[in-house]
């Protein structure tokens, strides 16, 4: 996909930076908004407004086909279900109150080919003048699926690879075969060949990937394969331990054990690009983030702790029974490890779309001074402590911030990440 073109921003006769249009119209700036603004000595950085809804995160269900490792399933033992009609029905409603569109990404903790209105499903968000996406395992993606996925116009579909060879693949995910995968893959590019008109806009591939020691090594080869799959988007993630056991197939160092702490000096290192890493054999990047600044041809390379990424996106997450919770990580109640411990995330719900609209609850005060509070991130820094049994925990931490508590989420501290 080619580059776009770069757009500027002028300045008025009052000093002030004025946006062009179609930047305003495309994150719904409005009058009197405020925006996160980092000042560099290179640079000024703009977030967009984390009080205007951009991107929806719909579960139609957390009921799965398979039996993977890594899913957070594995530390729960909630019943499974499926996303009503009418709940459904309630957050398209909810949907057509905003201006511009959020966009809406059919996942969550199941299967969403698993439902069987998920084709109408997409269609009808797409009806709206959503763009929308879709993440699956790819073992549901037969022929007839991905031609109405294409019919539909799917923006971009996600599937989740964890391994390039088939015996790594199994023995993450439980009960699926890579071949058929990639086979499934290969049939929806071929059909959307087929299917859509010349001009059409076409439906972007993404592969998700979660990163572990005993897959890592098949990293490079599934990148090749994306390429040879025409992928537009490669999404890396480390794990998330749900279990003791996947504690230990993690990448990253606990937290805790890492030279870095909240609030110790480091100093900026600034670096060019560098072809070949093994010029720098002192400077991993792992140890680099915790001594230094760092900073990649101008642009910094550690801007991501302590930075709630869906906050930042504008986002909201609805669970199959139409509960809304302001982030994957909350929309159920799990077990996970953290520097060794058990650590228990409740679940967190700001109200459920068949009792509110979509509006009424984005806007409430309470979901309001939550989004604040998390962008703000003066949480006790329980991810970097592992003496205090608060930690174990998302209720009120020791600075006293009420429950839910962030300190210790990993999506905050950029260790995992979603599309």
């Amino acid at each position: 996909m080619a580059d776009e073109p770069r757009k500027r921003a002028h300045v008025d006769r009052d000093g002030r930076i004025v946006l062009p249009q179609e930047v305003s119209t495309h994150y719904g700036l409005n009058p009197g908004m405020e925006l996160p603004l980092v000042s560099d000595e290179d640079y000024i950085l703009l977030s967009r407004p984390i009080h205007r809804l951009a991107k929806l995160y719909i579960e139609p269900t957390d009921a799965c086909n398979l039996h993977c490792r890594t899913c957070i399933r594995n530390s729960w033992d909630e019943p499974t279900g499926m996303m009503t009609k009418e709940t459904f029905a309630h957050i398209i409603a909810g949907i057509e109150e905003f201006s511009p569109r959020p966009s809406v990404f059919f996942g969550g903790f199941g299967e969403p080919l698993a439902h069987p209105e998920i084709l109408q499903m997409v269609r009808t968000a797409k009806q709206l003048g959503a763009s929308v996406e879709l993440i699956t395992n790819g073992t549901m993606l037969d022929a007839p699926t991905a031609r109405s996925l294409i019919m539909a116009g799917l923006d971009r579909l996600w599937v989740s690879l964890d391994g390039a060879r088939p015996e790594s693949y199994a023995d993450i995910r439980l009960g699926a075969r890579l071949p058929q995968v990639i086979s499934n893959l290969r049939r929806f590019r071929r059909l959307q060949g087929e299917t859509s008109a010349p001009q059409a806009p076409q439906t972007r591939l993404g592969i998700a990937f979660v990163a572990m020691r005993r897959n890592i090594g098949d990293l490079p080869q599934l990148l090749a394969l994306a390429q040879e799959l025409g992928v537009s988007d490669f999404h890396v993630s480390h794990v998330l331990p749900y279990t003791k056991e996947l504690e230990t197939e993690a990448l990253y160092r606990s937290p805790a054990e890492s030279g870095y702490r909240p609030g110790t000096t480091r100093i900026r290192l600034y670096l060019p690009w560098i072809g070949d890493s093994s010029f720098l054999p002192g400077i991993a990047l792992d140890d680099g983030c915790d001594k230094f600044h760092l900073y990649l041809t101008g642009m910094p390379l550690d801007n991501g702790r302590n930075r709630c990424p869906f906050i930042e996106r504008g986002s909201a997450s609805i669970a199959w029974d139409g509960g809304l919770s302001p982030c994957l990580e909350l929309l159920h109640s799990h077990t996970s490890y953290l520097n060794g411990a058990e650590r228990t995330t409740n679940r967190y719900v700001i109200g459920n779309v068949r009792d509110q609209s979509l509006s009424e609850l984005w806007n409430s005060p309470e979901y309001v001074a939550f989004r604040e509070r998390v962008a703000d991130f003066t949480f006790a820094p329980c991810a970097w402590c592992a003496s205090c049994p608060l930690a174990q925990e998302n209720g009120e931490d020791c600075y006293g911030n009420p429950a839910p508590s962030c300190g210790g989420c990993l999506w905050a501290q950029g260790l995992i990440r979603c599309p």
